[in-house]
């Protein structure tokens, strides 16, 4: 007998444990599985389904508004299915790219995502920017050896006002709402971990995961200079979007990427930890 998928709702397929009858929970599960042609593990349908009724009671789920688990789904096809918000679109991603358990390998050039979310979609007083790297990587270089501006996510403009997670001029870089965080210790490569701004008011929060140690400092929004505004524009992944023009492409694996609006960081970060311990477990 063949077995539905979860979209279907059959009791013979959906344990409740599994499901937990969250409606958010079962509409991913089971567009995951409808992009992927088969059906999900038990034990990744529930790491899904924990991940997202945990931001719920953490009251962070509303502040997701365009993001992607690019881990856990059998096929890329499955990984881009949007968690909240617009599919993203590929950019020269193919199937060898993607790994179940570490998530997608951006190779620094021709491949990226354009979120189809836009700096100015959420309010310039509440946004943030997340992603978490899989694996560790190394700082790319230009022709002459120096070093090269790249972006793991980002949009680009040239007042100032732009809003990124990467390295600029050799130092980890989060720049949101023209206020800029580095961290200069790294500037050869990124630990693992979650990566992300929160700007809350004029407040701004970071978080840089030094393989587990998060440092969350605060800043003033505008203090690098530039007046608090967001200019339109999409946010791409594994680069920067200025317009249609892709700048500052990387190369990093990541497994997870958030834009929205004010978040608890320290909340998010632990729950992608989570989600993807559970997803190694089950895969």
């Amino acid at each position: 007998m063949l077995s539905p998928i979860y979209g279907q709702l059959s009791p013979l397929r959906i344990p409740t444990k599994v499901a937990g009858l969250d409606p958010d929970a079962l509409a991913y599960i089971a567009a995951v599985e409808a992009a992927d042609g088969q059906a999900l593990e038990e034990g990744v349908a529930t790491a899904f389904t924990e991940f997202i009724t945990g931001c719920k009671s953490d009251g962070i789920w509303t502040a997701l508004k365009a993001s992607c688990i690019l881990a856990g789904a059998r096929t890329l096809s499955g990984a881009l299915v949007p968690l909240v918000g617009t599919a993203p679109t590929n950019f020269n991603f193919v199937s060898a790219d993607y790994n179940r358990e570490t998530g997608l390998k951006g190779n620094g050039s021709t491949k990226y995502l354009n979120s189809n979310r836009a700096s100015n979609d959420d309010p310039v007083d509440s946004k943030h920017l997340f992603v978490n790297f899989s694996e560790k990587w190394t700082r790319l270089t230009n022709s002459t050896g120096g070093n090269t501006n790249f972006t793991a996510l980002g949009q680009y403009n040239l007042s100032g006002a732009s809003n990124i997670i990467g390295n600029t001029y050799g130092a980890i870089t989060l720049r949101a709402n023209g206020a800029t965080k580095s961290f200069p210790s790294y500037t050869t490569s990124y630990p693992l971990g979650g990566v992300g701004a929160s700007v809350s008011g004029t407040t701004l929060d970071w978080l840089f995961n030094n393989d587990g140690s998060a440092a969350n400092p605060t800043t003033t929004s505008g203090s690098g200079g530039v007046t608090p505004s967001i200019l339109a524009g999409n946010i791409a992944v594994f680069g920067a979007l200025q317009g249609s023009r892709l700048i500052y492409q990387s190369n990093p694996r990541l497994s997870f990427y958030s834009i929205g609006e004010d978040i608890d960081l320290t909340a998010l970060n632990s729950r992608v930890s989570t989600l993807m311990t559970d997803l190694a477990a089950a895969i």
